[in-house]
Formats: structure tokens, sequence, C-alpha cells
């Protein structure tokens, strides 16, 4: 029987990953650090996993996570989904969650504890600029707006390149992973439409540049599959939703789905008016040490939303024809909304 541990096994995209090796036969032990889930908690409930308590950043505390997977059987391979997705923070945060920690997995491998590593990167590694069909082999990678969230992954990325052959290594990258649980992106949008009568869009594209969705279980899938299939070693795969979104369609699928029969204006201004606001945000946030900002826009997010964020998704369609696995469509994902 195959064997993974995913670590971040509690977090959004962690949880699905974890739920996705149980039901496709694996043995499955589920790393997590202080947090548990009701999703893993009826998992280990129905004997699927088994749940380890582990720092990503902690060599020795990680060794004995993988010690414990080995005691019965050969290395397992690792999803490593863990790690600090925000627009905030201090920067040495980032560095230990999202760089050292796959350094920390990739000399693991390099061991031999560890039979193949699946890394959960992201599609912000492209930099937050305008995109059309951005390709994982056209682009330079490049943190654009200077920001330690994506530079830390990108400099991951770079040192398993260079120190793990590639056959023992795939990275994910996930453009903006939504779904009916949750918790962060939508949960924003959502927080934000409860208050408020307009949506409001900054920069030249109004609203009409697209949101990258990017299915919570279509990304879950796609990190199985890269720790099963051949085609998948040594590549980086762009996971993202066919349909093409717009920020403002994102915006009011959410609203339909959680506030049913409210009608939204909008608002449209250009970038800069946003800058200043941003920027405080974010500082305040940073200073504080918050794991999210205190209100939105933060600057990050305000390049974000204000970009058309167009990557291409050949390689991730091609790896789940191969699996034989139907991606999740967007109707499909808004049905399950609300």
């Amino acid at each position: 029987m195959n064997s993974v541990l995913v670590t971040g096994a509690a977090g959004f995209i962690g949880g699905h990953t974890t739920a996705a090796f149980a039901a496709a036969g694996w043995r499955v032990w589920a790393l997590v650090h202080r947090h548990r889930s009701t999703r893993l908690d009826r998992l280990e409930r129905e004997g699927a996993v088994r749940v380890l308590t582990g720092d990503i950043t902690d060599p020795a505390s990680l060794g004995e996570a993988l010690a414990v997977c080995r005691e019965n059987g050969p290395p397992p391979v690792v999803a490593h989904c863990a790690g600090r997705a925000s627009d905030v923070g201090r920067d040495r945060q980032f560095r230990r969650a999202n760089y050292e920690s796959v350094r920390h997995l990739g000399e693991a491998v390099l061991r031999g504890e560890v039979a193949h590593l699946v890394f959960v990167s992201t599609t912000d590694v492209y930099g937050i600029l305008d995109h059309a069909g951005t390709g994982e082999d056209v682009t330079p990678l490049r943190a654009v707006p200077n920001n330690p969230y994506p530079r830390y992954k990108i400099q991951a990325e770079h040192w398993l390149r260079e120190h793990v052959p590639a056959e023992r290594w795939t990275v994910v990258r996930p453009a903006a992973v939504w779904g009916a649980d949750d918790p962060t992106m939508s949960a924003r949008v959502v927080s934000f439409l409860r208050i408020s009568p307009v949506i409001v869009h900054f920069g030249p594209w109004r609203g009409r540049n697209r949101w990258p969705l990017a299915h919570v279980r279509n990304v879950a899938q796609a990190i199985r599959l890269a720790a099963t299939l051949p085609m998948a070693r040594g590549l980086a795969i762009n996971v993202l939703d066919s349909e093409r979104t717009s920020v403002d369609e994102f915006y009011r699928l959410l609203a339909a789905a959680h506030f049913p029969g409210r009608r939204y204006g909008t608002f449209c201004l250009p970038r800069w008016v946003g800058w200043p606001f941003a920027a405080g945000v974010s500082a305040i946030s940073d200073l504080l040490g918050l794991a999210e900002p205190f209100t939105d826009p933060s600057r990050y997010a305000l390049a974000v939303v204000s970009h058309n964020l167009d990557f291409a998704n050949h390689r991730w369609l091609a790896l789940m024809q191969e699996g034989g696995i139907t991606p999740v469509t967007r109707e499909q994902g808004v049905a399950e909304l609300g």
C-alpha cells in the first residue's frame, strides 16, 4: 500500500488533500501543529488516517514524524501543504514556514527518508502583474510586488531544483483556491459583501480582469496525482479551473450564494486612490504580526484584485486526464456554496 504524510492536514488545502489520498486507498498520516479540524477528526474516527503532531519548521520534530511513517513500511511520499499563506506578516515567519520547511524535507528526500516530495507553491510566484495565458516554463518567477509570501515560495522552488534530483519532486502551483468551506479568501469577500452595498473595483480593468479560481478538490486531486504519476516528476504544474471568471463575477457569485436577492451596485476607482489606505493596512498588520490584515484591502490584496491573473493550465488538465479524474466545474462549486 502506498503511504503519504500530508503536512498542514488541518488546513483548507491540506484537509481536502488528506481526504483525497484516503479515498484513493493510501495509508495516510496527517501532520498537524496546534489545531485540528472537524474533517480530520471524522477521518480519524473512520480509521482512514492517523494524526501526528509536529512542527514543519523544526527538523527534529519533522524527523520524528517521518520515523513514525517508516515504522512498518518504506519511506512515504510527502504532500507538503503546510505553510504561511497571507498577504501580511513578518519576514521570518514566511521564511521558516515557506522556505526552511521545504529545505528540511528536501534534505530528508536526499537521506532516503522521503520517497517523493510534492510541494504546494502558488501561481503568485509569477508576480502580481497582468498576465495572458502564462505557462509554467514561459514566464520567470518574480515576487512583484515585493512580498515574503511569493518570495520564499520562489526560493524554495529554486532550492529543490538545485539540490534534489528532478525525479524526486513535483511542484503544484494552485491559483486562488476556493470551495464551500473556504475560511480565507472567500470568507474575506463575504465579510466585505455583508457590510457594503456596492462592489468596489480598482484599476483600469474595472472588475473585468480574471480571478484565477482553483477549486480546492481540483487542487487536492492534482496533489494526489502528482504523487502517483511519473509524468509529473520534476515539473511545476499550475492548477486553476478552466472557466474564466472575472473579479466582478466572483464577487457576484458569492453574493448570490450568501445573500440571495440582495442587489449590489458597482463603484470603480483608479488604483492609486486605494494605495495609501492599503499601504497603511499592511504596515499596521505587519507591525502587529497579524495572521491576516485587520481590514481590506491590504497592499498585496489591492494588487491582486486589480490585475489580470490569467495562467495556463495545460499540464494540470493532462494530469487529470491521465489519472482519470473529471475536474470539479465552476457550476458544481457554486452549487455547494451558501
